[in-house]
């Protein structure tokens, strides 16, 4: 199958698919983290969703449209503008016509991005790696993904602040490393989808 992985910098989803034999894409306006710029195409992404694909997997930015970021909508100037910017090509992939297997990957919306429902959510723990991210995935063509290997959910975190997060991977990691998609996550795709 010829699949694009959109905004995808670290290639973790279209290495685990080319190892399965696939020609996969990987797509991102950043150079690629993941060793093989001879599967990434460094640009935006726009212009290949006219192009024929089997499947389409996009992980669009979601700084302006999840969750952690919903209490700064109305404390930052402009944060409102750059989410409905968000949504617009989140909905520009979501109702891509030309395409029959699509997911679409994202954390949990907040309710002012007005996202249509996700179709299942998954955490990092049901594929082998103790930590805690939910994960939405809106599929089309699609079956729901199966956890593939459940563990521990991974230990609580608390910080010198004296709060607490939900996950000590979440809680040290950074922006960059939180956007990456769990190995685990990326094999049971290619494994179930390919």
């Amino acid at each position: 199958m010829k699949i694009l992985i959109a905004c995808e910098e670290s290639q973790t989803v279209c290495k685990a698919f080319r190892e399965k034999g696939h020609e996969a894409y990987s797509c991102d306006i950043l150079d690629c983290s993941g060793g093989h710029p001879e599967w990434h195409i460094k640009g935006d992404v726009t212009p290949l969703l006219k192009d024929k694909w089997d499947m389409i997997i996009a992980h669009p930015p979601c700084t302006y449209l999840c969750v952690p970021g919903a209490h700064y909508l109305h404390k930052q100037c402009g944060r409102w503008d750059k989410m409905l910017k968000a949504r617009e090509f989140f909905m520009m992939l979501y109702n891509l016509e030309n395409i029959s297997q699509l997911c679409i990957e994202n954390p949990v919306p907040h309710r002012y991005a007005e996202l249509p429902k996700y179709t299942q959510i998954i955490n990092p723990w049901q594929f082998g790696h103790e930590a805690k991210k939910r994960t939405c995935l809106w599929l089309k063509g699609l079956p729901e993904l199966k956890p593939t290997k459940i563990v521990g959910k991974g230990n609580h975190y608390i910080r010198k602040d004296g709060s607490v997060s939900n996950s000590k991977w979440y809680a040290k990691s950074n922006q960059k490393q939180r956007s990456k998609t769990f190995s685990g996550i990326a094999k049971a795709m290619s494994e179930q989808w390919g």
